[in-house]
């Protein structure tokens, strides 16, 4: 099971994380990642990290603002979002995979969800 938190409201320009946190299996047996998704629009791949953080991958979107990490001994995962701009605003899902070696950038890469988290930054 995974739940984000860490949504909200933020202004343009500002900074947040949100974290997922894992219950069950140890998360390193899985690859990790963020997406989002707008209404009415595909899963938007975010960034991903492997089982063992020896691969990272963002989006061209996010690339050089967002922060993929993860807290072995938490099982968690942090996404850092930096310089946030209204277009960041949908619903950011994480997801777990396999196999943990490698990261996939579509979310069919991808068998376990959690509920979404809102981030919301107006124009």
């Amino acid at each position: 099971q995974l739940v984000e938190s860490g949504g909200g409201l933020v202004q343009a320009g500002d900074s947040l994380s949100l974290s997922c946190a894992a219950s069950g299996r140890a998360i390193t047996d899985y690859r990790m990642a963020w997406f989002r998704q707008a209404p009415g629009e595909d899963r938007e791949f975010v960034g991903g990290i492997s089982g063992a953080a020896a691969v990272t991958l963002y989006g061209d979107s996010v690339k050089g603002r967002f922060t993929i990490s993860r807290d072995n001994a938490k099982n968690m995962v942090d996404l850092r979002m930096n310089s946030l701009k209204p277009e960041d605003t949908p619903v950011y899902y994480c997801a777990a995979g396999y196999p943990p070696w490698t990261v996939s950038t579509t979310a069919g890469g991808y068998s376990n969800w959690g509920q979404g988290t809102q981030v919301t930054v107006p124009s």
